[in-house]
């Protein structure tokens, strides 16, 4: 298994102070894509065991959280449209079937 080199410290400040915000912004963009991943999951486990109201209530929730990574550049816009979009089919394919 190969392991990443060590990275070299910066020696000007300002590669210094990149360094650390490169790390703080990691963390917030990592807690970010968690946040994304565990709210589509929380919408197709509902649609799974076939609650129409929870389904429901579980993507309005994802929308909200889903538009607001696509305009912080987590993820590019049209990847958000198109996960909304496939929930959205999801959902509204549980309310026609029963």
């Amino acid at each position: 298994m190969a392991t990443k080199p060590a990275k070299k410290n910066p020696r000007l400040a300002s590669g210094r102070k990149r360094a650390r915000q490169n790390v703080a912004l990691n963390a917030a963009n990592t807690s970010l894509r968690s946040k994304y991943r565990t709210y589509i999951k929380n919408v197709e486990k509902a649609v799974a065991t076939g609650d129409k109201a929870k389904a429901a209530e579980a993507f309005v929730k994802a929308q909200s959280v889903i538009d607001s990574i696509a305009d912080k550049g987590i993820f590019h816009k049209n990847k958000a449209a198109r996960d909304k979009s496939r929930l959205s089919a999801k959902v509204k394919a549980l309310a026609q079937a029963a």
